[in-house]
């Protein structure tokens, strides 16, 4: 997260790491140049893309819509398919 970023209340929360994860923390943080709390922000949005990957994803996030609303693909979808993805992504593909 860019210190330009615009800010955000966030919560504290109490983590108990074994010595081995708190040398691992410190060195990512070190290496990567951020907070540890960002190391962990960032753990946690990882994880997240990883087990949700529909959610990050405009090509599952497409195929989820129609198979929720239960219907077939566009008819044109083979043509415009860039514009559905786009659409589903937000505009941001």
């Amino acid at each position: 997260m860019s210190r330009t970023a615009k800010k955000q209340v966030r919560e504290p929360i109490q983590v108990y790491l074994a010595e081995d994860e708190r040398r691992l923390l410190d060195a990512l943080s070190k290496e990567v140049g951020v907070s540890r709390a960002e190391i962990l922000r960032r753990g946690i949005a990882a994880l997240a893309r990883e087990s949700q990957p529909w959610e990050a994803s405009p090509v599952l996030g497409f195929m989820r819509q129609v198979q929720a609303e239960g219907s077939a693909l566009p008819p044109d979808v083979a043509d415009r398919h860039d514009e559905y993805l786009a659409d589903e992504a937000g505009g941001d593909l």
